[in-house]
């Protein structure tokens, strides 16, 4: 699948667009195809902060960078996994990721 990579932190230059492995569903998720997305104003000011302010972040909540940015989507779902009740393939989903994750801006989530 495609995807927009963050490469590096700073300005646009650092994103790129990438094929990368398409997610596998657990038990208790389901696969989103994604049709929209947005990059919004916390996207950019989170790859753009400077050093001392991201280094404390990646050490409270996670050493390894979200390199697929992105919070909001609209979309359908392809996939439901054995556990989920709620929905079913074919469903028009949006929403944002959940807590910190990230990963919208891509075909599949």
């Amino acid at each position: 699948m495609k995807a927009i990579v963050c490469t590096k932190y700073g300005s646009s230059d650092g994103l790129q667009l990438k094929e990368v492995e398409k997610p596998i569903p657990k038990d208790n998720e389901v696969l989103v195809r994604i049709y929209a997305t947005t990059v919004t104003a916390g996207d950019v000011m989170l790859r753009s902060l400077p050093f001392v302010i991201w280094l404390p972040l990646r050490i409270m909540f996670g050493l390894k960078r979200k390199k697929i940015p992105g919070h909001e989507l609209a979309g359908e779902i392809e996939v439901v996994g054995n556990d989920v009740t709620r929905f079913r393939n074919s469903d028009q989903v949006f929403g944002t990721t959940t807590g910190l994750r990230v990963g919208a801006n891509a075909e599949y989530i």
